[in-house]
């Protein structure tokens, strides 16, 4: 069986299975909604699996699953070689957000990634520590960071609620997903000018590395001419 991981609860799921049943691809949850079980209806040889949208890329990388629905953000940060170990195979037009770089709406001389670098380096003089950028998106940040010259900075892990971590101050700016940018408003942040780091959207994805047989390469293909 060629094996589909979508999301398992929320909008998120059900965009994922109203773009598959446009597509006359039938997807449906089955049992109670504590139930991670689905089934597939209007093509042979596909199974549903239901997992949390950061679960897909592991599982793709693993080849676990042939193909996956998940964002472009978690893709590029929870797979370091992506490339050698998945590929998109169609942008589903929903689930829009974009990674961005964002600092006190206060640093009113701070618009740029060129005065962030000026700032973080006042800043450690000052205060004897670097300045904490707080995100949950670790590498990519970093590797952001380091293509615009920004050097002075430690990353700070945040889980919970990103925005608020400068108001509490336990960081001094935040990289973070946005969609409308009204939290960041609410929270009194502001995003620099060129500090978008990633646009991400839901995403079709193929696994690279997982195994397929004849009669799976078969069902794969003509699932992907059905999605295409």
């Amino acid at each position: 069986m060629i094996k589909l991981g979508v999301p398992s609860k929320g909008r998120l799921m059900e965009k994922t299975f109203d773009w598959f049943a446009r597509r006359e691809v039938h997807l449906a949850r089955t049992g109670s909604d504590r139930e991670y079980a689905g089934e597939v209806a209007g093509i042979d040889g596909v199974a549903l699996v239901l997992l949390s949208a950061g679960e897909i890329p592991r599982e793709l990388a693993a080849g676990r699953i042939h193909l996956g629905v998940t964002g472009t953000d978690l893709i590029h940060e929870k797979l370091p070689l992506w490339e050698q170990q998945v590929d998109p195979v169609a942008e589903m037009g929903f689930g829009h957000a974009d990674l961005v770089l964002a600092v006190p709406q206060g640093w009113v001389d701070v618009d740029l990634t060129d005065d962030l670098d000026a700032v973080a380096a006042m800043f450690r003089e000052r205060h004897g520590f670097r300045l904490r950028i707080a995100t949950k998106y670790h590498r990519l940040v970093r590797e952001f960071l380091r293509e615009v010259g920004v050097a002075d900075y430690q990353l700070v892990d945040s889980q919970g609620a990103t925005e608020g971590t400068v108001a509490n101050e336990t960081a001094e700016a935040i990289a973070d997903i946005t969609s409308s940018g009204e939290t960041l408003r609410a929270n009194h942040l502001k995003i620099l000018q060129d500090g978008l780091i990633l646009a991400s959207q839901a995403t079709l994805w193929r696994s690279r590395v997982a195994d397929v047989n004849d009669d799976e390469r078969a069902n794969l293909r003509a699932l992907l001419d059905r999605l295409t």
